[in-house]
């Protein structure tokens, strides 16, 4: 009756495939209501996006203060939008719920 394939039990995904799997490019019209929501987290250039999906999955909040306070990471204020809509940037984003982090391209 269930397809295998979406069954939570047959998940056999590494962190690394299911990071993978949940990260793609996309607009800011798809990052706008994430970024109202208070969800959206923006990875500097210069930090592997892959890097820091797995330091947030591991919950390493060691890691993600060192990154919040030297500013390889932020959380968005209305200029960061209101910059990103002007620009129509395209970002690379990848899901570690309850999180969207996003890296322009």
């Amino acid at each position: 009756m269930f397809d295998e394939e979406f069954s939570p039990a047959s998940n056999t995904l590494s962190q690394t495939e299911k990071l993978e799997k949940y990260s793609g490019e996309v607009n800011w019209s798809y990052l706008k209501p994430h970024f109202k929501a208070g969800n959206l987290i923006y990875v500097d250039p210069g930090l592997d996006l892959k890097v820091a999906g797995l330091v947030f999955t591991k919950d390493n909040q060691i890691q993600v203060q060192k990154w919040l306070q030297c500013g390889d990471l932020v959380q968005p204020c209305e200029l960061h939008a209101e910059h990103w809509e002007k620009e129509k940037t395209r970002f690379q984003a990848m899901i570690v719920r309850p999180f969207i982090l996003a890296q322009p391209l």
